[in-house]
Parts: C-alpha cells; structure tokens; sequence
C-alpha cells in the first residue's frame, strides 16, 4: 500500500507534488486525464486538508474513483468530510 504524503504547509513543496502526482496515477485513462489536469490547476492552492482530502480519494479502486468523479456515485461517509467534498467538487470541475 502507497505511503501517504506528508504536507506540512498550506502550500506543499514541489517534492511532495510529483509523490503525489506519481501516486495518482491510475490504471483508467479517464482518471489520469481527470487528475492531471487537477494537478496541473489545482496542486500549489489546495490546503493541507485537501491534500488529506485527496489522499483518501486516492485510496478508492479505479472503478469507484471514476464514478465519484463522473458524479455517477456519492461519497461514502467515511469520505464525506468538507475537505474530501471540496476536492471531489474540484476533481468535477477540471
């Protein structure tokens, strides 16, 4: 299982990006495309608690992923905190 990411600031370093971005590869192109290009606008804004956030949406299968993505499927509670919910809203939005 990969390691989580540990982000100490607000504003993670480049380092810290690329683990994170290497991890977020997945094996659906739709969820590559999908992350790529949340990285890509989103990466050096997200807070501490959505890179939490989204290191517990990574933790999901790649079926389960697309669907949340997709808006095919709501989060389950253990993945409905405003963290999570914001950046499930702002993977959508990409």
């Amino acid at each position: 299982m990969p390691q989580p990411v540990s982000v100490d600031a607000q504003s993670p370093d480049a380092a810290a990006v690329r683990r994170l971005l290497w991890r977020a590869r997945r094996g659906l192109l739709e969820n590559d495309l999908i992350l790529g290009r949340f990285f890509a606008r989103y990466a050096q804004t997200l807070s501490t608690a959505e890179w939490k956030g989204l290191q517990d949406l990574l933790e999901l299968d790649d079926n389960t992923l697309l669907e949340l993505l997709l808006g095919h499927a709501e989060p389950p509670p253990e993945l409905s905190g405003a963290a999570q919910l914001r950046v499930l809203h702002l993977l959508r939005a990409v």
